[in-house]
Formats: C-alpha cells, structure tokens, sequence
C-alpha cells in the first residue's frame, strides 16, 4: 500500500512559539494544503483549527482531507507540570479520537536552555538527569496508555531545542518505554538537525518508526548556525529547513528503506518557516515538495 502524504500549519509558520510569525487564517492554510496536492494534515497548535469536531471535520470534509495526528509537546524535565501536561494532553487526545484521527505525536516541549544549544548539544553538559528521564518515561507511558483507550496509537518527535534531540537522547528515550507502547515519529530534518542520518535512525528503529516528518535541511546554513552560536529558531530564521529534495538529507533512501519495511502510513511534509522572511511562499515551496516527491520518489 502506497505512503499517504500530508502537510502542516508549520509549514505556514504556525507554531507553538508565542508572537512567531504571521498568524495566517486557517481556512487559507487548509484551502492551500488541499490545492498544493496533499491528502491530509495534523492539528497545529490546539486552538488554530476549530476545536470542536463536527466543525473541525466539516472543514476537512469540504476539502477532502483527513486529519492524521497532532503534535503535543510537553514538559519531560518539569514534574511538577506532569499532571497539567497530561490533562492537556488528554484534551487534544479526545478531539483527535472524535475527529477521526488514529495517532497523537507527543515530544518534549522546546525550553530556552535547549533551545540556545541547538545542533551542538553535549548529552552530559546540557541533557536531563537519570531522575528526570525516569519521570519522563512515567509521564510519556501514562499518556500513551490512555491514548490507547481512546483508541489512539501514540508515537515520539525528537525535536531539535528540546531535551530529545541527539541520536544518543533519542536512543535513550526509546530504550525507556516499551516499543508496543510508544513508537516514533522519525523527523528527517529534526534528526539530521541534532547530528543524526535519518537513513541510519531507519535501520536503526525501523517498525518502531510509526509516523514520518519529512523535511530536508540547508546544510551551509545548519553549519553557519552552529559556528554562529545561534540557537534554533534563529537557525529557521534563517532558513535552515528548505524545499524537499533542495537540500542535504537523502530523503530517497529514507522512503525507500521504509517501504522496504512495509511501511504505507502517512508521511507529513513540514518546511518550518517564519512568514516575516518575504522570500518565504509557502503554497509554492509545498506544492514544489509535493511535485518532488511524486515525480523523483514516487509518492
């Protein structure tokens, strides 16, 4: 079965980052999701959408397209906000169940400390303690198995300015929770951001991988962040993720290596852009990714 392809609002500069860019109208970003050649899309940030689900699915419904997962951040390293975290969790969980939707794409919540060290991260100077990746996993399986009762598959997002970035952290967070309980979402920009080879993170986890991001990366501009100093919003400032199939990742390898495992889930264009930058076009860069891969990888 073929890998169905979606979009997201990130890729409209919507994100879970207060006064990040221009807060494009929703129906726009979904009428150009659906225009650009794209089946379906995940939440954004809980609140851009409408949230409450008949309407949320009419809007879907008057485009054709699915809703296919959300992505929820939260707070690994603060216990004190687990409950909270869970709750909201929870909140989005329900409206994804009622909607359609069969997964629910949990990460780490990005945080200043992390977010100034992107791409250059030493696990031992600026990673979480054992204690603090003990509760991590408790908070992550708690989550993971009440989504299982709203009937939701739950899968991991190694996020760069998160405390999951690294190959290392990300082996470390899969090797805490069972496998059947939480899988992951491999980002190919992301992984490639925090010094990793999507290819090899492939080979490494492979049916564990249950979603896939697809994003490529700018690799001059990740090398110049890095001798800059700059953390990694300045990096998508910057322009760091770009167009598929313009930049460094071998995305190729990626989709084939996959479909050699049987995948045929979803995989979710996303381009983090800031909207300010003129020379951002979002419907041109998503339709332009769209074209690349149906005409170079066949998707």
């Amino acid at each position: 079965m073929k890998i169905k392809v979606g979009n997201a609002p990130v890729s409209w500069g919507i994100m879970e980052v207060a006064d990040w860019g221009e807060q494009i109208p929703y129906g726009k970003v979904l009428d150009e999701i659906a225009e650009a050649g794209y089946a379906g899309t995940e939440l954004g940030p809980y609140g851009y959408f409408p949230t409450e689900s008949k309407e949320l699915a009419a809007e879907l419904s008057a485009r054709k397209l699915q809703l296919v997962a959300s992505f929820v951040p939260v707070s690994l390293v603060h216990a004190e906000r687990h409950e909270a975290c869970y709750q909201e969790a929870m909140k989005i969980a329900q409206l994804l169940s009622q909607t359609g939707a069969r997964l629910i794409v949990l990460a780490d919540e990005m945080s200043e400390p992390r977010i100034a060290v992107s791409g250059r991260v030493d696990e031992a100077r600026d990673g979480m303690n054992d204690a603090q990746w003990d509760s991590a996993a408790r908070l992550l399986s708690h989550i993971s198995e009440a989504c299982r009762e709203l009937g939701l598959s739950a899968v991991f997002h190694h996020h760069a300015g998160t405390f999951v970035e690294t190959p290392k952290e990300v082996a470390r967070l899969c090797d805490s929770i069972d496998a059947d309980l939480l899988g992951l979402c491999l980002d190919t920009g992301h992984y490639f951001f925090g010094g990793g080879d999507p290819v090899d993170a492939v080979r490494l986890y492979g049916e564990r991988i249950r979603h896939l991001h697809l994003k490529d990366v700018q690799l001059p501009v990740l090398e110049a962040a890095r001798r800059d100093g700059v953390g990694f919003l300045e990096a998508v400032r910057r322009g760091v993720f770009c167009e598929l199939g313009t930049g460094a990742v071998d995305l190729n390898k990626v989709i084939q290596d996959m479909t050699a495992g049987s995948y045929s889930d979803w995989a979710i264009v996303e381009q983090d852009v800031d909207t300010r930058n003129p020379d951002v076009k979002p419907f041109e860069s998503a339709r332009r990714s769209r074209e690349y891969l149906q005409n170079v990888i066949g998707i």
